[in-house]
């Protein structure tokens, strides 16, 4: 329980980390925003305790490492690139092995998913793989050719932008779907 609210702060802070780089550039040098990079994705893996954020953590270490030790920006701005990339992964793997991610997300507030539901979370997680892989090549783009400004905005709002509107039109079609199917459960009840 003490750890929801440290859990919350941490993940404000990695969501805000293009604008922190970005309000870091010019005051600090890339070695010292390495350290930034580092101890938001360690603190958010051990305050976590998920695979995902450790292997997050992990990989963000590694681009901290390069642009510690280089005094280079670039891998400090392939973060998001790496978060993509990461969720892409387990997304992804979550369709080879099932149940799909959301899935598994929905039976944590709805244990007993109907069985009708199953296809549509599955196809739920291809539309974020999608997201996942388009939001993680732009993500690239900004990094390797955009200047400083176009990357904080596209990765630190933009991008969450997007985000919330995938967010947004799922659940609206997600409503359309659960109503369609509990009038297929309850027409096959009547008529059971």
């Amino acid at each position: 329980m003490a750890f929801k609210p440290l859990a919350a702060v941490f993940g404000v802070l990695t969501a805000a980390y293009p604008l922190l780089v970005y309000a870091g550039l010019g005051r600090l040098e890339p070695r010292h925003l390495a350290w930034l990079l580092a101890g938001l994705a360690l603190a958010r893996a051990l305050i976590s305790r998920q695979a995902f954020w450790w292997a997050a953590a992990a990989g963000a270490g590694g681009l901290a490492l390069v642009g510690g030790l280089g005094n280079a920006l670039l891998p400090l701005k392939l973060y998001p690139v790496l978060v993509n990339a990461v969720f892409l992964t387990v997304f992804g793997v979550s369709l080879l092995h099932p149940p799909s991610a959301v899935e598994r997300l929905a039976r944590l507030t709805e244990p007993n998913l109907p069985a009708a539901a199953r296809p549509y979370t599955r196809r739920v997680t291809q539309v974020w793989c999608v997201f996942f892989l388009g939001n993680g090549t732009l993500a690239l783009a900004t990094a390797l050719w955009a200047s400083n400004d176009v990357w904080a905005l596209y990765n630190g709002l933009i991008s969450y932008g997007l985000m919330g509107t995938l967010f947004g039109a799922e659940w609206l079609v997600r409503r359309r779907v659960r109503a369609r199917i509990e009038a297929a459960a309850a027409r096959e009840t009547a008529h059971g």
